[in-house]
């Protein structure tokens, strides 16, 4: 039986990558989803809702794919903290990050366009951020201007720098895909990585 074909609902260029390191093949769409939290909802909610949704909206134009939703949303007591856009906000959110410990949960969702059953699930990532200076927070966006990640610093580059842990059961998991919990949801889909 021919494998499906495998769909990311997702334009990031980070989740691409990490996709890609698994060696299968697979195309990539834009699901065009709102982002827009719901009233009174937890950001763990937000993430697991959002990952399905977007792999919902990429199903429509892929209806025979396993179709690959994520979503990631940095969450520090109880403020939700979203790709920053500019410097400034940027800095105000690293600002903000400095000495303290956020929880940057991954909701990833695998989707059998064909039968509409999804396999949901989320992994959580703790980051601790140093005492960070304004000094700091400027050379640090100049070197390395992380407007497109959720809490303005990238883990797998310069932002490593600004961190003084990290905590989770998958390092992907912070970059925006969780490997090991996909490789586990294709199986359950009928599609060996290996």
């Amino acid at each position: 039986m021919p494998q499906k074909q495998l769909v990311l609902a997702s334009t990031s260029p980070y989740r691409r990558e990490l996709l890609g390191r698994l060696g299968l093949p697979f195309v990539v769409a834009n699901p065009d989803t709102d982002e827009t939290a719901l009233p009174g909802e937890t950001p763990t909610a937000m993430a697991l809702r959002l990952s399905e949704a977007k792999a919902r909206a990429v199903a429509k134009q892929h209806p025979e794919a396993l179709i690959i939703g994520s979503d990631q949303v940095a969450e520090m007591d109880g403020r939700i903290f979203g790709k920053p856009g500019t410097h400034d906000k940027a800095v105000e959110q690293l600002r903000a990050l400095s000495g303290k410990t956020v929880n940057f949960f991954t909701g990833l969702c695998v989707l059998d366009a064909t039968t509409g059953q999804a396999e949901l699930c989320g992994v959580p990532t703790l980051v601790g951020f140093r005492e960070l200076g304004d000094a700091e927070i400027e050379a640090y966006l100049r070197r390395e201007p992380a407007y497109n990640c959720a809490g303005s610093a990238k883990s797998e580059g310069l932002g490593i720098a600004l961190l003084t842990r990290i905590h989770g059961d998958d390092p992907n998991a912070l970059v925006g895909l969780p490997l090991i919990a996909l490789c586990e949801l294709l199986r359950k889909h009928g599609m060996n990585v290996l």
